[in-house]
């Protein structure tokens, strides 16, 4: 598989595989980009799959998903998203979805009984896991106060979706019929920060998925995924900056205040 990476702002910036920055092909796909849990899913598929690929990168922490032109493809102005010709796809698991279907990769067995695993699974993840430790990483480290009773909710609903799921894996290897698929894929991404949700007594407190996720961290597209984040520097520092762009609604109620 060939990788390039692009800026969002148009310059190119040197691949990790080239001394020298390859030509820009019209025809490649584009994968927008940031070292989040949602993209990563899309970025373990990309490499698994051996699809050809340009990584854009989107640096959220800095508002680039607010402009023009990233809103153009994702108007919803969050990462990922993915140009594929004429297609346009934005929401990490509708990326995935559309991705195993036209290669027909990482899809379990075709047969109503597992084909509903499937969807209820990923699923799952997309509405439950996602949302809910989306939350409660935002309430524990990022919300002023008060957020006593918001991040009891966020936490506790976290922690149930988790129970869920490490129920699940306890006897089993991957989540849908012992094959390794898309919803595999889309649990990695979120299970990868969840000592930043619930500290390291998360993987004493959820072991089956900490053995899922050494499972697939062991995977050599899976390293290649989590290098993706050292091919653009992005910010990381959390300044005021960064919580304006993270996090505009606050902005708009001190303004609202002030007025």
């Amino acid at each position: 598989m060939q990788r390039q990476t692009l800026c969002l702002r148009g310059a190119t910036r040197q691949t990790r595989r080239r001394s020298t920055t390859p030509p820009i092909k019209a025809n490649i796909m584009k994968f927008y980009y940031h070292p989040s849990p949602n993209p990563a899913k899309v970025a373990l598929f990309l490499e698994e799959s051996g699809l050809d690929y340009q990584m854009v990168p989107v640096d959220t922490a800095r508002g680039e998903q607010h402009g023009a032109a990233y809103r153009a493809i994702n108007p919803n102005g969050k990462t990922p998203a993915l140009v594929d010709g004429d297609a346009v796809v934005f929401d990490s698991t509708a990326i995935l979805l559309y991705l195993a279907v036209k290669h027909g990769k990482f899809l379990p067995g075709n047969t109503p009984e597992v084909r509903s695993r499937m969807y209820s699974w990923l699923m799952f993840i997309a509405t439950g896991i996602g949302p809910f430790s989306g939350q409660a990483v935002h309430f524990k480290h990022f919300a002023p106060e008060p957020k006593a009773y918001a991040l009891n909710r966020y936490d506790f609903e976290a922690r149930r979706h988790w129970r869920i799921l490490d129920e699940h894996l306890a006897t089993r290897t991957f989540m849908v019929n012992e094959e390794y698929t898309i919803v595999d894929m889309a649990l990695w991404g979120w299970a990868r920060a969840l000592p930043f949700m619930f500290g390291e007594q998360g993987w004493v407190d959820f072991p089956h998925v900490k053995r899922f996720l050494d499972r697939i961290n062991a995977r050599p597209a899976a390293q290649r995924a989590e290098a993706l984040k050292d091919a653009h520097t992005f910010k990381t520092e959390m300044d005021q900056e960064y919580l304006d762009a993270m996090y505009p609604h606050n902005a708009d109620r001190a303004a609202t205040t002030a007025a």
